[in-house]
């Protein structure tokens, strides 16, 4: 029986993850007494008692416990720290043959979750050289505010907020978001994308979309790229592509749709001249603590759904 330990379990992240693998049977967790919760030798010390260990902490944090885990020890580190850093598999399993590499991994990053909308999007169209990798392309995310963490969450639900929180709110206004080098990165593009991310009154839930001119992939129609996208993801279990133009019946794609699952949906539109494409599923699911547990099934070698819904 494989022994995992959560480093950071009491965040939003990690809370998920325990809640996810105390209904296995084929795990144990490392615990932790609250004493040591916080201090990094005490910390180290049960990862090191672990075969597989999950980062759910702040960026500075994970940076400092890695050099104090053994490299024999697997890390599944959910914070942005190592998801551009050398040694390190990026966890989107169903893209670039990235499944083969978890495998034999010991050091993966965990996506980000509006990363992995953009990402799941991109990626294929780059691979297969329909958009091309200079493409100066735009990307805009709707999500619910349980990506935001314990304080967002706490504001949200805070019966006295400001009315300002009933509406969708544009955020990362500065265009410095913190998942940008990532999805430069492993989409392939030479240029980040200009993204929009806005957050609104729903927990769970998100939907990253990239509108694109014809032109901007040789003037390839919808059909092409929803075929193309279908191709790609074909046999994936998680990842379903709709033919293009299938919508829900009300004719609405709502970002929460896919809350609860660690599924992803892809939708394809067009006019004349343009192609929509949007990728929804859930923050906290394929978005974060879906995937992680994902990654860690691959590097353990375990079936690859277990424990997702």
């Amino acid at each position: 029986m494989n022994k995992v330990f959560i480093d950071g379990s009491a965040g939003t992240t990690g809370l998920r993850i325990v809640e996810r693998l105390s209904a296995r049977d084929d795990l144990e967790i490392v615990k932790i007494s609250e004493e040591n919760r916080k201090i990094l030798e005490k910390r180290a010390e049960a990862a090191n008692s672990a075969d597989l260990v999950f980062l759910c902490l702040p960026d500075a944090a994970a940076k400092e416990i890695v050099p104090l885990i053994h490299k024999n020890v697997k890390i599944c580190d959910t914070s942005t720290a190592h998801r551009t850093a050398d040694g390190w598999v990026y966890g989107f399993a169903e893209i670039a043959n990235r499944r083969d590499a978890l495998k034999t991994a010991t050091r993966t990053a965990v996506p980000g979750c509006h990363a992995s909308g953009f990402i799941s999007l991109a990626a294929p169209l780059v691979e297969m050289d329909i958009l091309p990798k200079n493409a100066q392309v735009s990307a805009y995310s709707l999500t619910g505010y349980t990506g935001g963490g314990k304080s967002m969450i706490a504001a949200y639900e805070d019966g006295s907020r400001p009315i300002s929180y009933d509406a969708p709110r544009a955020y990362g206004l500065s265009l410095k978001h913190k998942h940008l080098p990532e999805m430069k990165a492993v989409s392939g593009l030479e240029h980040a994308p200009l993204f929009s991310p806005i957050v609104a009154d729903f927990p769970c839930g998100m939907a990253v979309s990239i509108p694109l001119f014809k032109s901007m992939v040789g003037g390839a129609d919808g059909k092409t790229v929803a075929d193309a996208l279908a191709q790609y993801y074909k046999g994936e279990a998680g990842i379903k592509v709709h033919a293009l133009g299938e919508m829900p019946q009300d004719g609405f794609l709502s970002s929460n749709m896919l809350a609860g699952t660690d599924k992803m949906e892809l939708f394809i539109f067009e006019s004349d001249e343009q192609i929509l494409l949007t990728s929804v599923f859930d923050n906290l699911g394929k978005g974060s603590s879906g995937a992680a547990i994902q990654c860690m099934n691959i590097m353990l070698g375990l079936d690859e759904r277990k424990g997702l819904e």
